[in-house]
């Protein structure tokens, strides 16, 4: 099966995702294309690498992954096109990528720049669906561009460890209001080894002492700690919203201490 995913900062009411597919379909009118996701808060590349990173490789191998969220190259960024775990990712060199596939590429190309007089004010739209439709057709990375050897890498803002304590930061805010953190549950069960614990939110305004499998093991309203499907410390209120209800947003701080 032939996937290409479409993720992006265009809330779907613009001209941009019609055109994208309307220049992929007409290379294949039988390529199936999924939008991922098309909210993300503007220019937000964190935001698209977290949902890309965790949905990814629930698709077939040999899918074509776009991301045109803050597509246009600054300085010297690039175009690129990326093969790694079975799946190849498109989009610009800014720092995403590292992100997404959390370690070395397989391999890595730059792609050329297709867009010419007035449509360098949509970046991608020819070059992107241009190199997905080649992958799709060749599977062969090494037929859309010129080789390269690495690409830009961004640290992700990983949680702080102390002597009995983790500190992590909301990271992402679901549909939901449901708060996501960096704290994973690898690094809780290595830094606790079943001690019981105190996670604060909002500083010590709120205090969680036990982690649920999901949101329905406390009442309606009450303030709930899971371990979600990416494997990471979430904070929520069941049938309610943690991040309007608590104030909570990107990079508000929540701490677990572990008692002895």
């Amino acid at each position: 099966m032939s996937v290409i995913t479409l993720t992006s900062d265009w809330n779907q009411k613009d001209y941009y995702l019609a055109a994208v597919k309307g220049q992929i379909l007409q290379k294949d009118e039988t390529l199936r294309i999924i939008d991922l996701n098309h909210n993300i808060k503007a220019f937000n590349t964190g935001q698209a690498a977290f949902v890309l990173r965790n949905s990814f490789h629930h698709f077939p191998q040999g899918s074509v992954h776009i991301n045109f969220v803050n597509p246009e190259p600054l300085g010297d960024q690039k175009f690129i096109a990326i093969e790694s775990q079975g799946h190849y990712f498109i989009g610009n060199d800014n720092g995403a990528f590292s992100l997404i596939i959390n370690g070395p590429a397989d391999k890595i190309v730059q792609l050329k720049v297709l867009e010419t007089g007035h449509y360098t004010s949509f970046p991608g739209l020819f070059t992107f669906t241009a190199a997905a439709y080649d992958l799709i057709r060749y599977q062969d990375i090494n037929r859309i561009g010129e080789k390269i050897d690495e690409f830009q890498e961004r640290v992700p803002l990983r949680a702080t460890i102390e002597q009995n304590s983790i500190t992590g930061t909301v990271i992402y805010t679901d549909s939901y209001g449901n708060v996501i953190t960096n704290i994973k549950k690898e690094l809780f069960e290595r830094i606790g080894k079943d001690q019981s614990f105190e996670i604060y939110v909002q500083s010590k305004h709120y205090m969680i002492n036990k982690i649920h499998p999901t949101y329905s093991f406390v009442p309606s309203g009450e303030l709930v700690a899971v371990f979600n499907s990416a494997g990471l410390l979430e904070i929520a209120i069941n049938n309610g919203n943690a991040n309007k209800l608590l104030n909570l947003g990107l990079n508000s701080n929540i701490r677990i201490e572990f008692i002895e």
